[in-house]
């Protein structure tokens, strides 16, 4: 941790910041170890301080070794006593992160209590960690290669038991059982199970529909182990699927394997999803790939980098993201293959491992 911590002040030195305070679960889990619900980092150049009220003390002690930990109540003395004992004029934050009635309420806290008659400033700022989070040490590649195993093991096992008789709620109610039990925290998103027509909305909500003999069933479901996501995407028949859409599938999964294939570092999100794109597009689906090829996984389920039409982040080693190409029929179904990978020795490892079928 503490080498985070002297990572974020180098950028905070880079970008003239005096403190920041952090907000983001994700953020504040990532730079401190802190794992509970509520509190905030104050770092400078010189302090690292987590400030959190009664119920996570000890967590925090235990948690947090390199941090000061700081008790805070129902209002913001704490932070404008940290802020007059350090001499702090001006005190970034987390825009992205912010609601404005917090905002209103720090304006006024800090309007109450100047430091050295200066009402202190507060400048927004936006992706203070996130560049620091694309690149995984070894110690988050470990938690992330659980988190996707435990992801595989639970979709092997149901997968094969699925049948017309079940519903989309069936089965993802065995899925979440089923990495809860393998040792899983809890999902990391609401698993997506989609049957048929049902598959065309790609964050459809499972439902009591039947699972369709036949048409393709879109399985997108994820597990957290230790904080770190994973995301897994595969689609099933039931049955044998027709002339239609074991064409669409053969050409998302070729999509996929041609951006995992071609894809190395320095490029760009938007050269890598045009890289899938390309070859939807020459099957005549292009108007059916809605979405974005990919994201960064980690502490939380989508960051950075970002894999999509004109995403600018540059994918480098050690980046773990997923890609994963869909196509999407109206009124018929859908077609998506996601794999969480590694960029590493310049080339694409993939870490998800569930069987997938193989071109029809």
């Amino acid at each position: 941790m503490n080498t985070r911590v002297q990572a974020i002040r180098s950028d905070l030195r880079a970008s003239d910041i005096d403190a920041i305070l952090i907000s983001a679960a994700e953020n504040r889990r990532y730079l401190s170890g802190f794992s509970g619900s509520n509190g905030y980092l104050f770092i400078t150049q010189s302090q690292a301080i987590l400030a959190t009220d009664f119920r996570y003390i000890e967590q925090s002690k235990q948690e947090s070794p390199d941090f000061e930990i700081v008790r805070i109540g129902p209002g913001f003395e704490w932070l404008t006593d940290l802020l007059n004992a350090s001499r702090i004029n001006a005190l970034s934050f987390e825009s992205d992160n912010i609601t404005v009635a917090f905002h209103e309420r720090l304006t006024k806290a800090l309007s109450e209590k100047p430091v050295d008659g200066q009402v202190v400033t507060l400048e927004p700022v936006t992706g203070i960690c996130d560049k620091l989070r694309m690149e995984k040490d070894e110690s988050e590649l470990t938690l992330l290669a659980k988190a996707i195993e435990i992801a595989d093991i639970a979709l092997d096992q149901v997968a094969p038991t699925i049948t017309n008789k079940d519903t989309e709620s069936d089965v993802a109610l065995r899925l979440d059982n089923a990495m809860r039990l393998i040792g899983a925290e809890k999902p990391s998103f609401d698993t997506i199970v989609a049957s048929g027509p049902n598959g065309a909305l790609p964050h459809h909500r499972p439902s009591s529909d039947p699972i369709q003999d036949g048409a393709p069933v879109v399985i997108d479901m994820g597990a957290m182990y230790k904080g770190y996501c994973s995301d897994l995407t595969r689609t099933i028949f039931v049955g044998q699927p027709s002339e239609e859409f074991r064409r669409i599938y053969n050409t998302v999964l070729d999509a996929q394997q041609t951006a995992m294939r071609e894809a190395r570092p320095g490029m760009s999100g938007g050269e890598i999803d045009a890289i899938a794109r390309a070859v939807i597009d020459t099957q005549g689906y292009g108007d059916y790939f809605g979405h974005a090829l990919g994201h960064g996984v980690g502490l939380a389920v989508h960051e950075f980098p970002r894999l999509g039409p004109n995403a600018p982040e540059q994918v480098n080693n050690s980046m773990v993201f997923t890609v994963e190409p869909g196509i999407y029929i109206p009124g018929s179904g859908g077609v998506r293959i996601e794999d969480t990978v590694v960029m590493k020795n310049g080339t694409i490892t993939q870490l998800s491992k569930a069987r997938k079928a193989p071109a029809y």
